[in-house]
Formats: structure tokens, sequence, C-alpha cells
């Protein structure tokens, strides 16, 4: 299976209904997941039953739901940071997340740095290749979305970019 195939069939899941595909052919085994399979893994994990989680003196009981106050009149609620005007870098293809080359390196980049289209942003592993990922944007890295190691997803973002 050429890579270009693959990348079709990753779009081609991305527009469905469907949480995972697994396609073998010979020795060639293949495994694609949605953004929805990680989500009913997270519910199921969530939805464990409580009586595993709590001691034995003490009885299970749903989960308190926390207070959220009320903003006060004072003081204006706090906004999120308007990111209407920040490029994104985003993932390529469907792996786990690296920031440097190897645990005892710094880096590619981090927040404040100055990027140029073309520069190695990070590492995406995917099928045991560590391919390099190159930025197609220009400007100042402002959030780093992912956690270091963290699986990443097709098309999902990276990195937040104020453009240059």
């Amino acid at each position: 299976m050429t890579f270009k195939e693959i990348q079709d069939l990753i779009r081609l899941v991305n527009k469905t209904d469907l949480t995972e595909l697994k396609v073998k052919d010979g020795e060639f085994e293949i495994s694609i997941r949605t953004k929805k399979f990680a989500k009913a893994m997270k519910q199921e994990f969530i939805s464990a039953p409580q009586q595993m989680m709590a001691l034995p003196s003490q009885t299970a009981a749903p989960l308190a739901t926390p207070e959220v106050a009320a903003p006060s009149k004072d003081k204006p609620a706090a906004t999120e940071p308007d990111t209407s005007n920040l490029l994104e870098v985003k993932s390529p293809i469907v792996g786990t997340f690296y920031r440097s080359s190897s645990p005892d390196k710094p880096a590619f980049i981090k927040v404040g740095d100055e990027i140029a289209a073309g520069d190695v942003v990070c590492i995406v592993e995917a099928m045991k290749l560590f391919n390099e990922i190159e930025s197609e944007v220009s400007g100042k890295v402002v959030k780093v979305c992912i956690e270091d190691a963290s699986p990443v997803e097709y098309d999902q973002v990276l990195f937040l970019v104020e453009p240059a």
C-alpha cells in the first residue's frame, strides 16, 4: 500500500461515522482510529463502576458535580483570548507526537520561538517511523496544543502561531 493510498484511507475514514478501521493485506497491516474512537474509550474509562475506586470503608456514591461560582457584578468575567488571527500547524498523519528527537535533546521549538515555513517543529511517530513535521507557516509560536508523547489524529492542531 502506498503512502498516498494510506492518506486517502485516512480522509475516507474521517468523512464517515467509523471509529476504527483495520486493514490487513499479507504482512502489511494498518489500523486507523478517529477522534470518535478516543472519545468512546475515554467515556468507557469514565463510566467504570465507582465501587472499584472506593475504599472498603466508603460507600459508593456518584461523584459530586463541582459548583461554579457566578461571575460577580464587580469584576467582568474572564474571556478566552482571541485566537482568530493565529495560524495553526496541524498533524499531517496519525501517530505519537514528540517535541524533540530524543528524550535527552531539547525541544525543536517552544513558546516564543520564531519559526519559518519549512522549519522542523516536531516528530510524529507512525508505524515505527519517525516523521519530521515541517511548518507550513512563519511566525511566533504562542501555544503548544499537545503534550509530549501524546497520540495525535490526522489534521489535529499541534501549535498556534502568530503570523510574522
